[in-house]
């Protein structure tokens, strides 16, 4: 069974043996799955669509309607609204700022 080290730096250099099974090259990207067992699945990110097939299948407990989707884009994008208008500006007029 292949072993990889993590480094300090949350760093990990993937087997040989690995990368070949799943056909990764320098500058691909991974994902990681979690699964049920509290485990994660390393997952190659490809660029078609069908490698999507499955993607998300256990993390969620049911199905989510389109109109539920879009409920929850809009609750989402209006609660972002409010945090940028709420959230004060780092600039100001010179004459406020604190010389050092």
């Amino acid at each position: 069974m292949p072993i990889a080290t993590l480094t300090s730096k949350g760093q990990i250099t993937m087997p040989r043996v690995v990368r070949e099974s799943l056909g990764l090259q320098a500058g691909d990207k991974v994902d990681f799955v979690p699964d049920e067992a509290g485990g994660y699945h390393v997952v190659p990110v490809r660029t078609d669509i069908g490698a999507l097939l499955g993607r998300l299948a256990g993390r969620v407990t049911r199905p989510v309607s389109i109109a539920r989707m879009n409920e929850s884009v809009r609750e989402a994008a209006l609660e972002r609204d409010r945090d940028t208008r709420s959230r004060p500006t780092t600039k100001g007029p010179r004459s406020a700022r604190v010389k050092r």
